[in-house]
């Protein structure tokens, strides 16, 4: 017994933002961006929230998947920008969808978050205490970032994507995850300070901070390694597998792991072009979108693969 997608969804804020309207505020161009990253443009929030748009995403995971949200015993929300230290963005989740058969919590593994929270309602179902899941990637990316640092900012986006999961006879064949917490300053977010009676000074905002070489010999190293362990673990051949859904960092990550595995590009779907990189988010957004778009089929192989800030990954061999 394992556990099965049976209903994907997805939210976009309304607001697109593109290279050009960037470069009218700060020192960058269309040119700059897109030859480094391949992103085009990037959603960003007004009103919305975080948890409103991992509600909106849900609602379509829920209705796809022909559900009713009172049968849903377990929600995991992937997220490092939740609206409120707590309650978690899970909980606001299951208030605002009337999930109220629900535990809900939310997980913090950077963009290998949805990874890590689709394995998590796995080992729940395998261990037989839930068998249907609502697992939701969902960010306010633009909250915590410096926005005078061009070499940041205009890599992020905000959005939110989510899966109904339920136990079933197939469905996730294999997975491998792991982290590097020794490289974890490498990609970071500092917390809030301690700003009680006793210790002098301001209060401090801190953002988002990258170590972009750092970061990207990680991925580019660490990524094909984790697809071919899982592959391996699962008894499945690259050339079985007819997309590789991977976390949307930057373009060229995504070509050096298709190199590296001798698969074309073909196989690997983006979505980063028009929202950037969206953390947790990334992967439900595009597997949304590869779904919607009617490209997949029962019986269809596909690779999810996450990696970021912790510095974590994660890889699972799942069947349609």
């Amino acid at each position: 017994m394992t556990s099965r997608i049976m209903g994907t969804g997805s939210y976009l804020p309304e607001l697109a933002v593109t290279n050009d309207d960037l470069a009218k505020i700060m020192d960058t161009s269309d040119e700059w961006i897109s030859s480094r990253t391949g992103i085009r443009q990037r959603r960003l929030v007004k009103d919305e929230t975080t948890a409103f748009m991992a509600s909106e995403a849900s609602k379509i995971a829920i209705k796809e998947a022909g559900i009713r949200a009172e049968e849903i015993d377990l929600i995991i929300v992937g997220t490092i920008t939740g609206d409120y230290v707590t309650p978690s963005t899970a909980c606001e989740v299951q208030a605002a969808i009337g999930a109220i058969n629900a535990a809900a919590f939310d997980v913090n593994a950077a963009c290998t978050g949805f990874m890590t929270a689709l394995h998590t309602a796995y080992a729940y179902m395998a261990a037989g205490i839930y068998t249907t899941a609502l697992v939701i990637g969902a960010e306010t990316l633009s909250k915590i970032m410096d926005w005078d640092d061009r070499s940041t900012c205009v890599l992020f986006g905000d959005g939110a994507g989510a899966a109904i999961v339920k136990k079933d006879e197939t469905g996730l064949i294999s997975l491998v995850q792991g982290s590097d917490g020794e490289k974890g300053l490498n990609l970071c977010c500092k917390n809030r300070g301690n700003h009680h009676p006793f210790i002098e000074g301001d209060l401090h905002t801190y953002y988002t901070e990258m170590n972009g070489q750092e970061v990207y010999k990680f991925a580019v190293t660490k990524v094909p390694q984790c697809i071919m362990e899982v592959l391996e673990q699962g008894n499945v051949t690259a050339e079985e597998v007819k997309y590789f859904i991977l976390h949307q960092a930057n373009m060229r990550i995504i070509q050096s792991v298709a190199k590296r595995l001798k698969v074309s590009e073909d196989k690997f779907p983006i979505s980063l072009d028009t929202c950037g990189n969206v953390s947790a988010a990334s992967i439900p957004i595009l597997l949304d979108k590869v779904n919607k778009e009617g490209l997949l089929k029962r019986g269809d192989k596909l690779v999810l693969a996450g990696f970021g800030g912790g510095l974590t990954w994660g890889a699972t061999v799942i069947e349609w």
